[in-house]
C-alpha cells in the first residue's frame, strides 16, 4: 500500500519509481507468505531448537551483495584508468556509481552478515532461540529492501550527497523502522536468555546496533521538498553539517564496521581456534575503550577547515588515543591463537580470521597516525586515504566476514565441513594478494600525491599541475583495479564454495543436537563442540 501510495504521490519522479519497486519487492514477499498458505502447521514444539532460517538467507544475500558491490568497485576503480568505461552515459559515470559500490559492499555485503551472524551468535550465547518468528525475516528483508532503494536510487542521481549516507528521506525513514525492529528483536531475545552471563560478542553487536541507530537518525534529519518528491534538504547547515556528517562517518566506521564485526571476531575465532578468548577482562577493556573514544574522533577529518580549532584538537586526541582499545582487541585476537598455530597453518578459515586481526591493528595505528594533524596536511584529499579505508574495508571487515561465513555454512547446513577445502585456501591467496597489491598501490600513490601538490618552485609557484599528477597516478590505477579484480574473483569463488557445501557436502555424522538449553558454561569461549 505504501508503494502504491508513493507511485501515486511521485509520478514520473523518481521517488514513483521507487514506489513501484516498492510494490514489487512486496509483491514476491507477498507470493512467498501465499505459497505457504495450506503448508503443513508448524511444530509445537520449535521454541524447542534454534531458528536459523532466516540465518541461512541473511548469508545469500549477504554473499550476493558481496559480488555485486565488488564488482561495482572494480568497475569504478577501471574508471579512473580508462574512462571511457563510462560509455558516456549519466548512471554509469563515476559519480553514481561509486556510491553504488560503497552501499553495496559496506551496507549490503557487511550490513547483512551482521544481522546474519548476530542471530546466530545471539541464540547460541544465550541458549534461547530467537524472541520472534516474523520480525527475523522483517528486519532482513527490510533491510534490503532499503539497500534496493539506496543503489537504485543512483543510478538515478537521487543522492543526500553525503558520505555512507546517500539514499534519501523516505529510505532513511524505512530504515529507521526497520532497526528499531532489530533492537528490539536482540534485547528481547538477550532477556530470554538460560545463560546469565551475557558473551561479550553480544556486547559489540548491541554498541553497533545502538550507535548505527543514533548516528542515522541525526544526520538524516532533513525536510522533503514535498511529499512526492525524492528530493530533501538537511536540517544542518554550513560548518554544523561536516561536523555532523563527519561525527556520522567516522562513528559509522567505528561501529558499523568496527564494533560489529569484533563480536563475529570474539565469537568465531575462538570456536575455530578451539581455545577460550585470551583475556576477558581485555576484551571488556576494548569495549568501553571504542564506545568512548571513537564518539570524539570524527572531527579529524576536517582539519584545516572553518571548523573550530579546539574541535580538531579534540578528534585529533581521541584519534591516537583509540590506539589502546583498538589493539588490545587486535593483540586479545592474536594472543587467542596460542597453542593453535599449527591450526592457522593448515586451516585457511582460521587463518582468514588471523590475518583479519592484524589489518585491523595496522588499520587503527594507520588511522590515529593520519589523524595528526601535519601528518594529516600530507595525506588528504589523496588517495593514501583511500588505501587506509581499505585496508581496514578489505583486509579486516571482509576478511573476518569471509572467515566467520566459512565457520558457519558448514554447521547450519549439518555439513562436516566445506565442500572444497583448495577453494577456500584459493580463496584466502587471492583475497590477501589482492588487498595488498591494492593497499600499497593507494600508499604509493597517495604519499606521491600529497608532495606533488606541495612541490614548489625556485619562484614559489606550483611545480606540478593537478593534470600532472593525475598522469603520475595511472600505473597504480591500473594495480588498483587489477588488485580489486583479485578480490572479486576471491568472492565469486566463496560464492561457489558455499553453494556447493549447501548442496553437496557431506551431511554430518549423528550427533548431540544443538538445543537452546544447552550451551556453554559462563563466560566462557564457546567450545568446537557447542
Amino acid at each position: 500500500m505504501m508503494g502504491m501510495a508513493m507511485a501515486a504521490l511521485g509520478k514520473s519522479d523518481p521517488f514513483g519509481v521507487h514506489g513501484v519497486i516498492v510494490m514489487l519487492f512486496s509483491g514476491v514477499l507477498l507470493y512467498l507468505v501465499l505459497s505457504a498458505f495450506y503448508a503443513p502447521e508448524p511444530q509445537v514444539d520449535r521454541q524447542a531448537s534454534y531458528y536459523d532460517d532466516p540465518i541461512k538467507v541473511g548469508i545469500v544475500l549477504s554473499m550476493a551483495w558481496a559480488v555485486f558491490g565488488m564488482f561495482m568497485g572494480v568497475w569504478v576503480a577501471a574508471q579512473l584508468a580508462w574512462p571511457n568505461l563510462a560509455f558516456d552515459a549519466a548512471w554509469s559515470t563515476f559519480g553514481r556509481m561509486r556510491p553504488t559500490h560503497t552501499t553495496g559492499v559496506i551496507f549490503g555485503f557487511g550490513g547483512n552478515a551482521l544481522i546474519a551472524t548476530s542471530f546466530h551468535v545471539v541464540q547460541r550465547t544465550s541458549r534461547a532461540r530467537l524472541a520472534g518468528q516474523i520480525s527475523p525475516w522483517f528486519v532482513l528483508f527490510g533491510y534490503n529492501l532499503f539497500c534496493v532503494l539506496a543503489v537504485s536510487g543512483y543510478f538515478m542521481g537521487v543522492t543526500q550527497s553525503k558520505e555512507y549516507a546517500e539514499p534519501e528521506w523516505y529510505a532513511d525513514l524505512w530504515l529507521v523502522i526497520v532497526w528499531v525492529t532489530y533492537f528490539l528483536l536482540f534485547v528481547r531475545t538477550l532477556a530470554r536468555r538460560k545463560e546469565p552471563h551475557i558473551y561479550v560478542a553480544n556486547w559489540y553487536y548491541m554498541a553497533f546496533i545502538v550507535v548505527v541507530a543514533v548516528l542515522h537518525i541525526v544526520n538524516n534529519l532533513a525536510v522533503p521538498v514535498s511529499l512526492g518528491h525524492a528530493k530533501s534538504f538537511t536540517i544542518w547547515s554550513g560548518v554544523q553539517d561536516a561536523m555532523v556528517q563527519w561525527w556520522y562517518g567516522h562513528n559509522a566506521v567505528a561501529f558499523f564496521l568496527t564494533a560489529g564485526f569484533l563480536g563475529m571476531l570474539y565469537y568465531y575465532l575462538p570456536k575455530r581456534a578451539g581455545r577460550p578468548i585470551f583475556s576477558y577482562r581485555l576484551s571488556i577493556l576494548s569495549f568501553w575503550g571504542i564506545t568512548f573514544f571513537y564518539m570524539w574522533a570524527g572531527s579529524h577529518h576536517l582539519h584545516y577547515t572553518a571548523l573550530p580549532h579546539w574541535v580538531q584538537n579534540l578528534g585529533m586526541t581521541f584519534s591516537v588515543m583509540l590506539l589502546v582499545p583498538s589493539w588490545a582487541s587486535a593483540g586479545n585476537a592474536l594472543l587467542t591463537l596460542n597453542g593453535a598455530w599449527h591450526k592457522v597453518r593448515d586451516d585457511a578459515t582460521l587463518r582468514f580470521m588471523m590475518v583479519a586481526a592484524v589489518f585491523y591493528g595496522l588499520s587503527t595505528f594507520e588511522g590515529s597516525f593520519l589523524a595528526i594533524r601535519p601528518v594529516n596536511s600530507l595525506s588528504h584529499y589523496t588517495d593514501w586515504t583511500v588505501g587506509h579505508v581499505h585496508a581496514g574495508a578489505l583486509g579486516w571487515v571482509a576478511l573476518i566476514t569471509f572467515g566467520s561465513l566459512y565457520t558457519l555454512v558448514p554447521a547450519l547446513w549439518k555439513r562436516e565441513q566445506m565442500y572444497s577445502a583448495a577453494l577456500v585456501e584459493v580463496h584466502f591467496w587471492l583475497a590477501l594478494a589482492g588487498t595488498l597489491i591494492y593497499v600499497f598501490a593507494m600508499w604509493n600513490s597517495g604519499i606521491i600525491q600529497g608532495l606533488m601538490w606541495r612541490t614548489y618552485t625556485a619562484d614559489g609557484s606550483l611545480a606540478y599541475s593537478f593534470v600532472d599528477s593525475l598522469v603520475a597516478m595511472y600505473p597504480y590505477y591500473i594495480a588498483r583495479a587489477f588488485g580489486g579484480l583479485l578480490f572479486l574473483l576471491g568472492a565469486i569463488v566463496a560464492c561457489y564454495n558455499m553453494w556447493m557445501t549447501a548442496t553437496a557436502a557431506p551431511f554430518m555424522t549423528e550427533r548431540q543436537t544443538e538445543l537452546p538449553d544447552r550451551g556453554t558454561a559462563s563466560g566462557a569461549a564457546p567450545s568446537p563442540a557447542e
